[in-house]
């Protein structure tokens, strides 16, 4: 019998994000589910700034991460020179994430297309 690793939002809240070089990205601030299909439709991901001072949300596609239990944290396949370009969002001014032009264009940023994850559905 094959098991799957469940996590709870909890426990993935607050956990630091690092790319591959092992550079800090942030940490998980938020987790967006999709009330239709019940999947996770994004992670925000909060970067930059100081103490949480001045920091930027990115909403980031699930298939761009992977989560490493024996590390606690989420690796993101992106640079920080990536993610420093990328759109991001201030804490007081969500953009609507329900807008299926935005999600397209966040899984367009990283590499992904929504359309074609919700095919292979």
């Amino acid at each position: 019998m094959t098991y799957t690793t469940l996590l709870s939002s909890s426990s993935i809240n607050g956990d630091t994000v690092k790319n591959a070089n092992g550079d800090d990205l942030g940490n998980i601030k938020d987790i967006m589910i999709d009330t239709v299909t019940g999947e996770v439709a994004y992670y925000v991901l909060s970067f930059g700034g100081f103490m949480g001072l001045g920091d930027t949300l990115f909403a980031l596609p699930p298939q761009a991460i992977t989560v490493d239990t024996e590390k606690e944290c989420i690796q993101l396949n992106v640079t920080k020179e990536q993610l420093e370009s990328a759109e991001g969002f201030d804490k007081d001014n969500w953009p609507n994430m329900a807008d299926p032009t935005f999600r397209e264009t966040v899984y367009n940023a990283y590499g992904y297309s929504y359309q074609e994850m919700r095919r292979a559905a």
